[in-house]
């Protein structure tokens, strides 16, 4: 991080929040930031989220994650349609905050609110910009056979991702991290990495540094067909495509004409001699060739079900010889 104080900083009050704050955030690893926040020198006056959504059977309408925490704490929750809606550039206005830390919040911020806070809006990435940019970058980092990713603090602009950096903190990926796993870990040194840019902005100790140009990757997000296992690739590739989309939205494939969602699968020996997709059950499990390779499954959930083993699925499922999976 680059230390140097910004002119006309005055030390702050002994009793005098550091800075007063607009939250906006939308799904459950946003909440480890609201909760540091929370825990703070900052005050958080509202919580920005997007609005209620109907999930479940029932179609109920949910609040989302971020807005039930902000409940608990009694700290009043804004959810506008669009960020663009008058009545919250109003709102905004009245709130009179120094800054506005992002973190997944899930909408565009409009370029007439981005200057309306003294410090502007400060968004919590999970990637070490300028790679990854965009909607899914715990995912691609997965996907793409990273053996590093990480956090970074940014002043958000028009650009995607593009606002220079206030501070960075690195993560290793495990060899069987799943894109969830990971992100459960980012959401917790990523939320320590906010603060910590947030006491910086407010003593006036940080300044951003522009991102570099070279290294830019881009992460949109991950529809469902995106999801769907190509067996023609290699073993290992089949693995870190279907950890990078779990839990969501779920690797799967085919299976006699019905889906088959896939929890995480075991890269085994390229010497294996299977077709891609076909199936084999034996004393070591249940296995799929690849374009290089097997992999062997762990749970799998057939259509209408719930997960089970992959042994107990195939015992009902009786895979004939040659049968293929993805057919």
């Amino acid at each position: 991080m680059a230390a140097r104080r910004q002119p006309g900083t005055r030390p702050r009050r002994e009793g005098e929040p550091a800075l007063k704050l607009l939250f906006a955030g939308t799904p459950s690893p946003a909440v480890p930031s609201l909760t540091a926040l929370l825990a703070s020198d900052h005050e958080v006056v509202a919580v920005l989220t997007r609005p209620d959504a109907r999930a479940g059977r029932g179609r109920r309408e949910v609040r989302s994650p971020v807005a039930q925490h902000a409940d608990e704490a009694g700290i009043p929750v804004l959810q506008p349609r669009s960020p663009r809606e008058p009545e919250f550039l109003e709102q905004l206005a009245d709130l009179a905050v120094d800054c506005a830390p992002v973190v997944a919040y899930g909408a565009l911020v409009p370029p007439v609110a981005l200057d309306v806070p003294r410090h502007g809006w400060v968004n919590l990435h999970f990637s070490l910009l300028p790679a990854w940019r965009g909607a899914a970058p715990v995912q691609h980092a997965v996907m793409a056979g990273d053996e590093v990713t990480g956090a970074a603090t940014f002043q958000l602009e028009a650009g995607l991702d593009t606002g220079p950096v206030f501070g960075v903190v690195t993560e290793a990926i495990g060899p069987r991290d799943t894109a969830g796993e990971l992100l459960d870990r980012l959401a917790v040194t990523g939320a320590r990495l906010l603060v910590a840019t947030l006491d910086g902005i407010a003593d006036g100790s940080l300044v951003p540094e522009p991102q570099p140009a070279e290294g830019v990757s881009l992460a949109p997000k991950v529809e469902t067909a995106d999801a769907r296992v190509d067996w023609s690739l290699p073993a290992h590739v089949v693995d870190r495509r279907v950890r990078g989309v779990t839990p969501a939205p779920g690797a799967w494939t085919t299976w006699r004409g019905d889906r088959l969602r896939l929890g995480p699968v075991e890269p085994l020996d390229s010497s294996l001699a299977l077709a891609p997709g076909e199936v084999s059950v034996g004393p070591t499990g249940v296995l799929v060739g690849t374009g290089r390779g097997a992999v062997r499954l762990g749970e799998v959930q057939p259509a209408g079900k719930k997960m089970l083993p992959a042994v107990d699925w195939a015992r009902g499922a009786r895979p004939a010889d040659g049968e293929q999976v993805g057919a």
